[in-house]
């Protein structure tokens, strides 16, 4: 549904959201009338006190705005309430009511300054009891006020007015602009919208330092961003009734489908390492990535031993017991560090606190246990990390020996290629190695970090040859398909779960686009009960809905029509919609150059329902996978859960232990007895 067009601009919100919005307003406004008309009926209409005109006016007045606003709240609810996302007919009068609204608040601001001025000047001699109803009626007129125009900024759509109306004699819809002045219009916008992102993320990073370097990056992602629903003419609550209905239709057909065959040995493993001793080794490498995290993740993980271990080594100076870097003014990242790979201060080689964008914090240490140089990359805890994050175009890696499109993920690229020179330059392994000649390269990371380590161990491997990187829910959009197939014989990935990260692309965020357009588009239903519906799904379950259709009986070339509006501000043809027809549609991706997870992947699931009481055992099972696996988004209340350190840290030492962990699985999904 396009957002509402009134006073002559487009708004980031639909003539359908004001459902909710409206009911909260309405409750409130019949309880603070009918708090009015008991005040105004048991002083039968006259005060004894100064000023009791005044008062009488001005509670007056206030019960005939209160019942004015509140049959526009009631005739703004069920107008709000008709008809559905793709099919705004019967809200035709909402600009009006809007309109309406608008105007009732200059009375209302009118009488909240009556009554403040009645308890500045005249409410002298006057029931205390009396006096307090007119303050909080005062107070709330303001803070109604206040919410109004904070409401109106977060809806404000700065594009607005850069897109001009359909001509009268057009149909609504899709305007044909193949001529020059329409696409020379759409550069334009494009342009607009590129420029705005950017002052967004100018706004948001304030603190960092505006070098070249971040501008670089903040035009690069502006690009992305502004890109990705230009297309379209959905408003947020669109998307998140697509988000809603999407995850119900999945769960459906994962009820429906075969149980799936466990694997015990990766099919692409030259060496047929069985899937324990993997699990162990993860397990052993996962708490690294973790410790890489430093004190935040120690603390979080640790809530009541924590600070109290922490704090007695933190502003403890060790400056001169080891090499560290930037970062870490009181100790306390280094000293988490000990506390969670339990290893001493001479194990440590190199420490580096340094963050800036596409220069992350790693460390490197001789792990004894398993006879390796342990190096160990951090993953996203900072604004600059976020960026790099989010530099997510794709840039060239060419690798000796590999052959096809060597590419990847620009900012992780890049994040790579500074620790291989400060690991390679600074001579930071040739010193690890000098002290243990036959240990063996191991790298490791988490998130950002995974992303990170995987480039990392392609770049050292024609120099390491026996090395192996642990990759733990690294992004989907990483590497090319050649460098994905070259990393399987040293690179082994693992994804607990749902996990959003390791299914994160451009080409899987345009398919989720589509998928949302489609089932949006499809769904017969009211906004205002898709999201009623959703949140109740996600909160206490319960069975899928069976997504009713309307459009079962419109012609195959309707489907490339965007979603109509009676004021419709899309104005080019989109593969999005030209895509909707179809399930398997390329055009969607055609712009994007595909992305892999890196190497063999082992994926970690819950063996049994998904939803389970607090008190009940969960059980996990691990399986070899493959990257073909990942080519969609999941939408799960956990998928954002299962991406954080420490679950996939409580699941792998699950799988490799009968230790039982006491939390509930809502809360990280924290199993208690767990199998391969």
């Amino acid at each position: 549904m396009p957002g509402i067009v009134v006073f002559g601009r487009r708004w980031g919100i639909a003539s359908d959201d004001l459902v909710f919005p409206g009911c909260f307003e309405l409750f409130f406004r019949v309880l603070w009338w009918i708090g009015t008309m008991i005040l105004f009926t048991y002083h039968k209409g006259h005060f004894d006190c100064n000023g009791r005109g005044v008062l009488h006016s001005y509670l007056v007045g206030l019960l005939v705005v209160l019942a004015l606003i509140i049959l526009s709240l009631c005739a703004t609810v069920y107008v709000s309430a008709q008809g559905t996302i793709t099919n705004p007919g019967p809200r035709r009068s909402m600009p009006a009511l809007v309109y309406l609204r608008a105007l009732l608040y200059i009375p209302e601001l009118v009488w909240a300054c009556l009554g403040a001025v009645w308890v500045s000047d005249d409410s002298k001699g006057c029931d205390p009891a009396t006096v307090g109803a007119v303050i909080a009626a005062v107070v709330a007129s303001w803070i109604i006020l206040l919410f109004t125009a904070i409401g109106v900024v977060f809806v404000f759509d700065p594009l607005g007015n850069s897109r001009p109306r359909p001509a009268a004699m057009e149909p609504l819809g899709v305007r044909d602009l193949q001529s020059n002045e329409g696409t020379q219009f759409f550069s334009t916008a494009r342009s607009l919208a590129v420029k705005v992102w950017e002052s967004r993320l100018r706004l948001l990073c304030c603190c960092l330092p505006q070098d070249e370097s971040h501008r670089a990056a903040f035009s690069s992602i502006s690009q992305l961003v502004s890109g990705f629903f230009s297309d379209t003419d959905l408003v947020p609550s669109d998307i998140a009734a697509g988000l809603a209905l999407l995850h119900q239709e999945q769960d459906k057909m994962e009820r429906s489908r075969d149980p799936e065959v466990t694997v015990d040995h990766s099919p692409s493993s030259p060496i047929g390492e069985d899937l324990e001793t993997e699990l162990e080794k993860a397990a052993h490498c996962m708490q690294f990535a973790a410790a890489a995290y430093g004190w935040p993740l120690y603390v979080y993980s640790n809530l009541f031993t924590g600070p109290c271990k922490l704090s007695g080594d933190c502003c403890r100076s060790h400056a001169a017991e080891y090499d560290i870097v930037g970062g870490d003014h009181l100790g306390c990242h280094f000293s988490s560090i000990l506390h969670s790979t339990g290893l001493q201060y001479r194990d440590f080689i190199h420490v580096s606190f340094h963050n800036q964008i596409y220069e992350i914090p790693f460390f490197v240490a001789l792990d004894h246990k398993r006879e390796a140089v342990l190096v160990a990359v951090r993953g996203t805890l900072s604004l600059k990390d976020v960026l790099t994050d989010l530099s997510a175009e794709c840039e060239n890696l060419p690798i000796e020996g590999v052959t096809g499109a060597c590419y990847a993920h620009k900012g992780m690229c890049q994040a790579a290629g500074y620790i291989y020179k400060k690991l390679m330059n600074d001579g930071i392994l040739n010193q690890a190695f000098s002290i243990a000649p036959e240990y063996k390269l191991v790298i490791t990371g988490h998130s950002l970090g995974a992303g990170t380590a995987s480039l990392l161990a392609i770049l050292l491997r024609n120099s390491f040859p026996t090395l192996q990187c642990y990759s733990f829910s690294p992004p989907g959009g990483l590497l090319s398909k050649a460098l994905a197939d070259y990393s399987k014989d040293f690179v082994v990935s693992v994804v607990l779960g749902k996990d959003l990260v390791p299914r994160l692309s451009i080409p899987n965020m345009e398919d989720l686009k589509r998928r949302i357009l489609k089932i949006v588009s499809n769904c017969n239903k009211p906004k205002y009960r898709i999201l009623l519906k959703g949140c109740w799904y996600e909160l206490f379950g319960g069975d899928p809905d069976d997504f009713p259709t309307e459009m079962d009986n419109r012609r195959e070339e309707e489907l490339s029509q965007p979603l109509l509006g009676e004021e419709s501000l899309i104005i080019r043809h989109s593969s999005s919609y030209q895509s909707l027809a179809s399930d398997d549609s390329p055009a969607h991706t055609a712009a994007h150059l595909p992305l892999f997870l890196p190497g063999r992947i082992l994926h970690i699931t819950e063996d049994g329902p998904s939803r389970r009481s607090c008190f009940s055992q969960v059980r996990y099972r691990a399986d070899w996978s493959n990257e073909m696996a990942f080519r969609s988004v999941l939408i799960s209340p956990r998928m954002l859960a299962d991406h954080m350190p420490d679950a996939v840290l409580r699941a792998l030492s699950s799988l490799t232990s009968d230790r039982p962990f006491p939390l509930c699985p809502s809360s990280l999904n924290n199993s208690q007895h767990n199998a391969i």
